[in-house]
């Protein structure tokens, strides 16, 4: 029996319209699109808003746009990029680091204490580095985990999870997944059972942070105290409307979603699939789409002018809404991550302030 192609077009159409509605995009997450006010106003026209607007010009737009060489070779010069911020930095005398590792699944995780003087080495943070899953490291995040370490005198493990593109994605979720369960067990002077635990992470760090906290819950192992999700990453459907609103406005992210930016979303749903060949609505990849009841505390940080500003929106909306403990605080006109900026804007110490009281209000401060 020979079947007619224009008999055919139809039924792979409608196909395709099922696969797109119901198990690339996920829920419809316009429902937790509560409008609430910027917590944080600051000056846009700040000495340290313009420094560091500068400086994202010279450092991340104009390269971007001059790259040039194999794709490898620029993923090789923007890691060292970000490595040489934390391996050029002069911190203060009471911050000392120590490397560290961990055995799992016959992959070996490396990974770097970060301490102030006096720690305490049974009150850890776990924290989760960003990067866009491609760049980024224990040593580049050096800035924040000292801050961390010098408000909370905790001892925070910074853990290099594998990267892409050499890896696959969901390598990065097994890595830290890992390093939940032996952080619980082992601190910066060996094996010890913690008192106090937290995780943090920022950006594509946020999203394997809370990504770990679903997964955490749902093993019943140690619950964290507290969480810190700074800019996060949470929904890989691309549904937020701030991607397309805040893209001007986002120096940081525009380089890396400059090539996307204009794509029609079925179409980057579709290339997301056959890049990881993982749904971008899956749990594990989005924790928006995750069941968000009976998690820990949880602190979102993100600016309002920043492309992932409806993503952090929404997660701590659709948390509240199923009874889990979820705060925004928001600033305007902050780049994204802008903790990382510390030496150029006041506004980061502040947030690192929030996060501390935030902490400490959690009893992550408290000996067990």
């Amino acid at each position: 029996m020979v079947i007619q192609l224009p008999l055919l077009l139809p039924a792979a159409g409608a196909a395709a319209w099922a696969v797109t509605r119901y198990h690339l995009k996920g829920e419809d997450l316009s429902r937790y699109d509560v409008n609430q006010p910027v917590t944080f106003e600051t000056d846009p026209d700040s000495e340290g808003v313009r420094e560091v607007n500068a400086y994202l010009l010279e450092n991340y737009v104009r390269p971007a746009k001059a790259a040039s060489g194999s794709r490898a070779d620029q993923l090789k010069a923007r890691r060292a990029r970000m490595d040489n911020i934390g391996l050029t930095r002069e911190f203060p005398k009471e911050i000392s680091f120590k490397s560290d590792t961990l055995a799992s699944g016959g992959v070996e995780i490396t990974g770097e204490w970060t301490r102030a003087k006096g720690a305490n080495p049974d009150r850890r943070l776990l924290y989760i580095h960003g990067g866009a899953g491609t760049v980024g490291s224990a040593i580049s995040h050096r800035g924040i985990t000292s801050n961390l370490a010098l408000r909370t005198k905790a001892s925070i493990f910074a853990v290099n999870y594998r990267l892409m593109p050499e890896n696959p994605r969901m390598a990065s979720v097994q890595d830290v997944r890992a390093a939940y369960r032996w952080i619980i067990d082992n601190g910066p002077d060996g094996p010890a059972t913690t008192e106090r635990l937290a995780v943090a992470g920022d950006s594509a760090g946020g999203n394997l942070t809370l990504s770990l906290i679903n997964w955490v819950r749902d093993t019943g192992l140690w619950p964290a105290d507290a969480v810190i999700a700074i800019s996060p990453a949470v929904d890989s459907t691309f549904s937020s409307p701030s991607l397309r609103d805040n893209f001007k406005t986002d120096l940081m992210l525009q380089t890396l979603f400059q090539r996307f930016h204009k794509v029609p979303r079925t179409a980057l749903l579709w290339g997301f699939w056959g890049l990881y060949r993982l749904s971008p609505s899956e749990p594990e990849i989005s924790p928006i789409f995750a069941d968000l009841s009976g998690l820990p505390p949880t602190l979102v940080h993100v600016s309002s002018t920043e492309m992932l500003y409806d993503d952090a929106r929404r997660y701590v909306a659709k948390a509240q809404s199923q009874g889990s403990p979820a705060t925004l605080q928001s600033w305007s006109y902050m780049p994204h991550v802008w903790h990382a900026f510390d030496r150029m804007l006041p506004e980061a110490g502040d947030a690192f302030d929030e996060i501390a009281a935030f902490l400490k209000s959690n009893n992550f401060m408290r000996k067990a």
